[in-house]
């Protein structure tokens, strides 16, 4: 994997609750000059995608917590879509996961994932989960017809983990997030079984690339 191969697994991420437009344009001006992608908020996608038309824009649904109506998620997915986002991650509902409301879960991801005509990312929050629960939620999201699994918000306890990434690996393609500061942990994961990275620290993390990382 050469240095521009891997700036396009990055998802260089500005997700607070702060984040301003002056953030997100600055977000933008470093993924472009390093070949990443961007994750921003939703309300931003539109501005986004008229200032910086070349870089591939992340947006979520439901973030953070994920406690949003089904009918709320849809239409959050929808409308960034519209103003121009080309993937979306929307979060999980873990407490419906929790409580062994399996088939309500199925329904939700089956619904956003219907309701664009892009890739989805569905946020599982790992740290949250016993291995059983991770498990049904990976099945879950794969049987959906999700893009990836992605581990964490970055919001809630813990972040990106190899055992994590192992297990959601079995079942679709990884974003791992959550925690990821530097090019040594991007690789640790990717080495994990990881296809995406999420990470404000996206531009150290490019960096600090090192081919022989990948010999």
């Amino acid at each position: 994997m050469n240095r521009e191969e891997f700036a396009a697994v990055i998802d260089h991420t500005v997700l607070g609750m702060e984040t301003t437009r002056t953030d997100v344009e600055r977000t933008l001006d470093e993924a472009l000059g390093s070949g990443m992608n961007a994750c921003i908020p939703s309300c931003y996608v539109a501005e986004a995608s008229a200032y910086a038309p070349n870089v591939r824009l992340v947006s979520v649904c439901g973030f953070p917590h994920g406690q949003v109506s089904t009918e709320a998620k849809e239409f959050e997915a929808e409308r960034a879509w519209k103003d121009g986002a080309d993937e979306i991650d929307v979060v999980c509902n873990v407490g419906r996961l929790r409580a062994g409301e399996v088939d309500a879960v199925r329904e939700e991801i089956e619904r956003v994932v219907a309701s664009v005509p892009i890739p989805v990312k569905l946020i599982v929050e790992a740290p949250l989960l016993a291995e059983s629960e991770l498990r049904t939620v990976c099945e879950l999201a794969a049987d959906s017809g999700v893009a990836y699994v992605k581990t964490a918000t970055g919001f809630s306890v813990g972040g990106a983990t190899v055992e994590d990434v192992r297990v959601m690996s079995e079942y679709a393609p990884v974003k791992a997030s959550g925690g990821i500061g530097s090019f040594e942990a991007a690789v640790e994961m990717l080495d994990a079984g990881a296809d995406r990275i999420g990470a404000s620290a996206g531009v150290a993390i490019v960096e600090g690339f090192d081919p022989s990382a990948f010999d």
